[in-house]
């Protein structure tokens, strides 16, 4: 337990020390449909430019909001001299795929055209994610806009294949817990079926399947990924990580997995033995930056 804390505070110690001087909420960077899409800036004292991480709240789809900040993170990484953008997106069932991920990629857009005015780096941006979250940045960091590649993503106990997720199976996970049943069924979560606009798993919404998963665009032209994921996540399984390192390296990209070991969908931060990843997953962003 105490190595762990110390290991994060000793990196803390090492790099420079740095205070949000300035918070800008509710920005408005877009609208879709005539929704106003709005983000949350904190920005660090100093010219700049800085490294800067655009965060994308979970929520299963269809719940969540900017304000939703993985608090020791964050801190984390202001401290470490980075600013942080949250932002919201359209969220399901009303919006289904690809509404989401649109709305992120049109974050991404914001921020690169307005890099001076919000002090960012745009060749330092990273994405991450969880959950929910985490799937979207990990389908956009892969399907990006020409001019939108980041370079680098994190995405925290998300889902990214999509097709293997959601095949017939006999032990389903979903909601934190493993649903049993006599014979195969598709295993779709409500937050995947709203998101998805789909209620089964048909030729014709396969399509749709492929489509909506990160892993189908997978290509050695990729930024690095970080996959982080609890080893005993009841929520997403922790293979989707796995299948998605496994594809990126096999295309030649760049892609590590920080195992939380004993950790679930999240929430780690509330056990002190597991805070060691928050010490990895800096070292590993100030390897890639």
């Amino acid at each position: 337990m105490k190595t762990a804390m110390t290991g994060v505070v000793v990196l803390l110690l090492m790099i420079s020390t740095c205070a949000n001087a300035e918070v800008k909420k509710d920005v408005e960077y877009g609208r879709a449909d005539g929704v106003p899409l709005l983000l949350d800036a904190y920005l660090l004292d100093g010219q700049g430019p800085f490294p800067t991480m655009i965060y994308v709240h979970g929520g299963g789809f269809t719940r969540g909001d900017k304000r939703d900040l993985p608090k020791p993170l964050f801190e984390d990484f202001s401290r470490a001299g980075s600013n942080w953008i949250s932002v919201n997106y359209r969220l399901a069932a009303r919006y289904t795929f690809p509404a989401e991920t649109d709305d992120v990629e049109l974050a991404v857009e914001y921020v690169k055209a307005h890099a001076r005015d919000y002090k960012v780096d745009p060749e330092r941006l990273v994405l991450m994610g969880g959950s929910a979250g985490g799937h979207l940045v990990s389908f956009v960091g892969a399907k990006h806009r020409p001019g939108n590649r980041v370079a680098a993503v994190i995405s925290m106990y998300g889902e990214h294949d999509l097709v293997s997720r959601t095949k017939p199976t006999t032990d389903c996970v979903v909601d934190g817990h493993i649903l049993h049943t006599d014979q195969p069924e598709p295993c779709l979560s409500p937050g995947l079926k709203d998101f998805l606009g789909i209620s089964d798993v048909t030729p014709e919404t396969s399509k749709i399947i492929r489509e909506a998963s990160p892993i189908t665009y997978v290509q050695k032209d990729m930024p690095p990924y970080l996959l982080v994921h609890g080893s005993k996540d009841l929520n997403v399984p922790y293979e989707q990580s796995v299948f998605m390192c496994r594809a990126m390296k096999a295309a030649g990209a760049r892609c590590e997995i920080l195992t939380v070991e004993g950790g679930g969908h999240g929430g780690w931060d509330k056990d002190p033995i597991m805070q060691d990843y928050r010490l990895q997953l800096m070292r590993w962003v100030r390897d890639v930056l």
